[in-house]
């Protein structure tokens, strides 16, 4: 969504610097969007397959490694409670059981030696849909004033507006999930969304 809100503001700022009516910006604004949401969507997609992908093959190598050198990996278990200083026999204890069940083994070797948890198979296609729908919501704020006029300065004059309060208050929503300083977000995302559009706007201007 921070994306889509600065992206299409800054195309659509700098284009309001170049030409005469609002008709190409929503143009240009629409396809931007479109194309940035089937970008970042299948952006999101291959993460999560390759995630997945990722997870399988290591798994895979796990399980190979128990049956070929299964000493190594049980000395690898037995390190790792090691590290919590618990005596030989309770750790000689816990690797006989954990060893017993081959299924059990590879998982905990994926969880606490590679630190890996089974993603959802579903995840991507969820990841798909939500970052491109987040992206065309985010986008369609900034464009949103030009389709009501036809002069590109008024368009730009609300376009800003509103794309600079959505974009300090996505901050600081994003901000009381991730950090302990939501303002200080509120305040980076805002600027980030001001210096993009700005630069965007000058150059069009410049040259247009």
């Amino acid at each position: 969504m921070s994306d889509g809100l600065t992206v299409p503001f800054a195309l659509a700022a700098g284009l309001s610097g170049a030409v005469a009516n609002t008709h190409l910006i929503v143009t240009a604004g629409l396809a931007e969007i479109t194309a940035g949401a089937i970008a970042m969507g299948l952006g999101g997609y291959l993460a999560a397959r390759t995630e997945l992908h990722h997870f399988d093959s290591e798994r895979k190598r796990e399980a190979k490694e128990t049956e070929e050198i299964p000493e190594v990996e049980a000395e690898e278990v037995a390190s790792l409670f090691r590290s919590y200083n618990l005596d030989d026999r309770t750790v000689t204890t816990l690797v006989n059981a954990i060893r017993s069940d081959k299924d059990r083994w590879v998982d905990f070797m994926m969880k606490f030696e590679l630190g890996l948890e089974k993603p959802d198979a579903g995840r991507a296609l969820k990841s798909a849909f939500t970052i491109g729908l987040a992206y065309i919501m985010g986008g369609l704020l900034p464009l949103s004033p030009y389709f009501f006029t036809n002069i590109p300065k008024i368009g730009l004059q609300f376009s800003v507006l509103l794309t600079l309060v959505s974009l300090f208050v996505f901050g600081y929503v994003k901000g009381k999930f991730t950090v302990a300083t939501p303002w200080k977000s509120a305040f980076q995302t805002l600027s980030i969304g001001a210096v993009a559009a700005g630069a965007a706007y000058g150059i069009a201007s410049l040259f247009g």
